[in-house]
């Protein structure tokens, strides 16, 4: 995370993240410990299993919650994450997401097999948490498809942008709503990195991997174009258009999800972007270098910035007409414009990641939405996917609010 993982680190941190656990604070006060939460996992890679790991240590740390399952399309994954979490094996996610041992899933898939994970446990009656970016980039009617179908099932839905956790962007919405920095009226932010290890990078598991029993291809490529076999496709997927985005639905989600929340707008009017492999191409077919503006039907423009090929990191700031929010190494800044009596103040930030988690469970035991929920996830996404469309159609992005499709001029 290059300049964004720095400046988390600060000692002088707001408290949510110290609170005591839910078990620990029952037991205080001679209440009923809350009911278990049991997780299915499906996806057990690198981020499947570092997601995996945040459960087991909210159990270790008092939590009622742990990883009963796991399911993986690739059985030395499975194998492996069956013996890490003690855990029952399922060789689909469909089987996985039937058991009634299970109240929720994380989806930690490759970005196609995402939406379609996430309607299974839908129907099945599981809440969800689902890796970002929400589905694929080509998949908007499906991403539709998936908020009808959560809103009338009423699932509990987050949305793996633990940025958004981090309690300073409460704070931050708190002070837009009453009026801090006046309207709103333009606001940036981006995510730098130097190298292409997120991509060609990826682990291979076994050179010589072969398409067939332990390893389903079919299942992999749910409905992404037709392809035969590859190791480089299977293991290193986020290097090809038909499974991933590059910087734009890899990692923008992060910071533009946690920006979205403070400033609280909605559905996009209107993006678009430029951007390239400018630098790492070969066999990589995702750009690593992406630039967008998105406007907002209030009278606001969003920008996102950021490359692969420099860690050179830009501050977010929100800019209104009152005042301004500025995010850098030295935490969340508020300043006033020059003419405009108000306090200039500072906010301390802090981690976030099993924040988030705790975020998910508290949300389904009091059957309330998370911070990063579907539809937050749903005006995030939809920005993105215009972004990607814009970037490969070389045109404007709208989204018509009223029929919800996007039209291309």
């Amino acid at each position: 995370m290059a300049g964004n993982t720095k400046r988390r680190q600060f000692l002088q941190t707001l408290s949510v993240g110290a609170a005591a656990s839910p078990v620990a604070a029952a037991q205080a006060s001679g209440a009923a410990s809350p009911k278990p939460i049991r997780f299915g996992l499906i996806g057990c890679g690198g981020r499947g299993t570092y997601l995996g790991t945040n459960v087991k240590q909210l159990k270790e740390q008092g939590d009622a919650t742990d990883v009963v399952a796991v399911c993986d399309i690739y059985q030395p994954r499975l194998e492996r994450a069956s013996t890490r979490f003690k855990a029952k094996e399922y060789k689909t996610s469909k089987e996985l997401v039937a058991s009634s041992d299970i109240d929720a899933v994380i989806i930690a898939t490759p970005d196609r097999l995402h939406v379609h994970h996430a309607l299974e446990a839908i129907r099945a009656g599981k809440d969800v948490y689902c890796e970002k970016p929400l589905t694929h980039w080509a998949q908007f009617d499906l991403l539709k498809q998936l908020v009808r179908e959560a809103r009338q099932h009423k699932t509990v839905f987050q949305v793996g942008a633990q940025w958004v956790s981090d309690p300073i962007w409460d704070r931050a919405g708190e002070m837009i709503r009453k009026g801090s920095i006046g309207k709103l009226i333009h606001a940036q932010t981006g995510y730098f990195r130097q190298g292409d290890g997120g991509e060609r990078g990826m682990p291979i598991d076994d050179p010589n991997a072969k398409a067939g029993v332990g390893l389903d291809w079919d299942a992999f490529q749910a409905d992404a174009p037709k392809h035969p076999f590859s190791v480089s496709r299977f293991f290193r997927w986020r290097m090809y258009s038909d499974y991933s985005g590059g910087p734009v639905t890899d990692v923008y989600p992060h910071p533009l999800t946690r920006l979205l929340r403070a400033l609280g707008v909605g559905m996009p009017k209107k993006v678009v972007a430029v951007g390239g492999r400018w630098v790492f191409n070969g066999e990589r077919e995702v750009p690593d270098t992406f630039d967008l503006l998105i406007e907002y039907p209030q009278g606001l423009s969003v920008a996102v910035l950021g490359t692969f090929a420099n860690d050179t990191d830009i501050d977010t700031v929100i800019r209104g007409t009152e005042g301004t929010f500025k995010l850098n190494e030295g935490g969340l800044s508020f300043a006033p414009q020059q003419g405009i009596q108000r306090n200039r103040a500072t906010l301390s930030s802090q981690r976030y990641e099993q924040q988030h988690f705790r975020d998910l469970i508290q949300a389904i035991r009091t059957r309330q939405q998370p911070r990063a929920n579907l539809e937050l996830g749903y005006a995030v996404q939809t920005a993105l996917i215009m972004a990607m469309r814009s970037h490969l159609e070389g045109k404007a992005a709208h989204f018509d609010a009223a029929t919800e499709e996007i039209r291309m001029s």
